[in-house]
C-alpha cells in the first residue's frame, strides 16, 4: 500500500513538473523566444530547464495538441508558423460568426447571463495592468467562448476555439511593454455593456471594431523583432 501511494505521488510530481514546463513553453512563445519556423529539441530545452527530456517531450505533446507546434521526426518540434494570409482569413471567419452571434445573444441572453460574464472581462483588464500574458490570453478565450455559448451551439464554440489555437498571439512581449494590449482588453466590457443595454446593432459593430483591432495587434507583433534566445529556467 505504502509503495502504491509512493508511485502516486511519483505520479502527481511529473504532472506538475510537465504543467510547469508546458507554462514556461507558452510564456516563452509569447515573448517571442520561441520564434515560429524554428525547431527545438526536448534534450535542448530540458538542458535549459534543468530537468530530464521527458517532461519536455511531454510538454511539446500538450502543445502540440493546442496547435502551438508540430513534431519533427528525429529532431524536435517546429513552432507552428502562421501566414499573414491565414490571420486574415482566421479573422475572416471569425468576423463571420461571432458577429452575427453577437447580435443574437443580445436580443436572447438574460441579463444574468451577461452579468455573469463581467468578472472575466474585468480580468481580462485586470492581467494586462499586470502585464500577465498568459493570464490575458487565458482570460480572453474564457470571455468569447463563455460568449459564443450562450448561443446554445456547441460546434459553433469549438470551430472559434480551434481558430483561435491556429492564430495564437507571438511576441507580445513588447506591445505588453507599451500597454498596447490595455485597449483591446477594455473593448470586453465596452462589448458587454451594449450588449446589456439590448442594442444588437452597436454589439455587432464594438465585436466587428475588436477583432479588427485583435488583428492589427497580431501585424504588430510580427513586426517586432525579437532576439532569439532560448527560454530560461526563469520560467518555471
Amino acid at each position: 500500500m505504502g509503495e502504491l501511494k509512493q508511485q502516486r505521488h511519483l505520479i502527481t510530481a511529473q504532472e506538475r513538473l510537465r504543467d510547469q514546463v508546458a507554462n514556461a513553453l507558452r510564456a516563452a512563445l509569447i515573448a517571442g523566444e520561441l520564434r515560429p519556423g524554428s525547431v527545438y529539441s526536448a534534450p535542448g530545452l530540458a538542458a535549459d530547464f534543468g530537468v530530464s527530456a521527458t517532461p519536455v517531450r511531454e510538454a511539446m505533446l500538450d502543445l502540440a495538441r493546442e496547435g502551438l507546434v508540430e513534431p519533427v521526426r528525429n529532431k524536435g518540434f517546429r513552432i507552428t508558423e502562421v501566414s499573414e494570409r491565414d490571420l486574415d482569413q482566421y479573422t475572416e471567419i471569425r468576423a463571420l460568426i461571432e458577429v452575427p452571434v453577437v447580435g443574437k445573444v443580445t436580443r436572447t441572453a438574460t441579463r444574468e447571463e451577461l452579468e455573469a460574464l463581467r468578472p472575466v472581462a474585468e480580468e481580462i483588464v485586470a492581467t494586462a495592468r499586470k502585464h500577465d500574458l498568459i493570464g490575458y490570453l487565458e482570460a480572453d478565450r474564457r470571455f468569447h467562448l463563455t460568449l459564443l455559448g450562450l448561443a446554445g451551439n456547441e460546434r459553433l464554440v469549438e470551430t472559434v476555439g480551434d481558430l483561435r489555437k491556429r492564430s495564437r498571439l507571438y511576441g507580445l512581449t513588447r506591445l505588453d511593454e507599451r500597454n498596447e494590449l490595455l485597449p483591446s482588453a477594455q473593448e470586453h466590457l465596452e462589448l458587454l455593456d451594449l450588449m446589456l443595454t439590448g442594442d444588437a446593432e452597436a454589439a455587432e459593430a464594438c465585436m466587428a471594431r475588436h477583432l479588427g483591432h485583435v488583428r492589427s495587434l497580431w501585424a504588430q507583433a510580427r513586426d517586432e523583432p525579437v532576439e532569439p534566445r532560448q527560454p530560461a529556467a526563469r520560467f518555471l
